[in-house]
């Protein structure tokens, strides 16, 4: 595991963004696993920025999400489709059919689930997987308590993950109660890992991530087994370890 210490977000962003770009020059039809939420936002602003000085090409990249609410359409405004179409696809030279977030509106689990591991495989597996950390150590949504061995599934939301999101709603009556995600086993398969993480209040639980127990509890610990692992924190999410 390599850990890089950044002076504060926008210098985490720009090292991340770093590591990414490098993955797709090595390897221009790479396969790149992404995530949603605040931390990734400016590690996207920063790849749209080479982009636009052509600095950059995404012309051959695919992509897989890690996760999306259950009953959101991909034009509702919440859902983690519009968050990447507006946040970085729709801002790239990106193959949109090579661009895959699981469907939210597919109400059979089983058929969601299925159909996404196999979007995973036939892909050839993701190169590079782009983290964020919960407070509670979750990863996608991945909860505490979440078997280590599991694929793409689906997963009631915790009333933890629910009040965390509901500032992105206009009440929390309207977040989601549950969302498809790919499971630890999915993300574990990646060969490479890479997390962001940023702010005091993270401080905690990258600790235990990093010098904890492995155990279901903190799904994130996992990560301590994977054998190509960087994290990119700035120093107040380091502060404890």
């Amino acid at each position: 595991m390599i850990i890089y210490k950044a002076k504060n977000y926008s210098d985490m962003s720009r090292k991340a963004a770093n590591i990414i770009s490098a993955q797709i020059i090595m390897k221009p039809n790479c396969v790149l696993g992404l995530a949603t939420g605040s931390s990734p936002m400016g590690t996207y602003q920063q790849l749209i920025d080479w982009y636009k000085k052509d600095d950059l090409d995404f012309a051959k990249v695919t992509t897989i999400n890690l996760d999306e609410y259950k009953g959101l359409a991909p034009n509702n405004t919440q859902s983690y489709r519009y968050f990447m179409d507006t946040n970085l696809f729709n801002r790239i030279n990106i193959d949109k059919n090579r661009t895959f977030v699981p469907d939210g509106l597919e109400s059979d689990s089983e058929k969601a689930c299925n159909d996404y591991d196999r979007i995973i495989s036939c892909s050839g597996g993701i190169d590079l997987q782009l983290l964020g950390l919960g407070h509670n150590g979750h990863i996608g949504f991945n909860e505490p308590g979440t078997a280590f061995e599991k694929g793409t599934h689906c997963v009631d939301l915790t009333e933890t993950t629910i009040t965390a999101n509901k500032r992105f709603f206009s009440s929390e009556k309207e977040v989601p109660r549950q969302a498809y995600t790919m499971g630890i086993k999915s993300i574990m398969q990646a060969r490479k890992i890479l997390v962001i993480v940023s702010g005091e209040d993270k401080a905690p639980i990258l600790k235990e991530v990093l010098q904890g127990p492995i155990t279901p509890s903190v799904p994130a610990s996992i990560l301590q087994l994977h054998n190509d692992v960087t994290i990119v924190a700035d120093e107040a999410a380091l502060s404890l370890v």
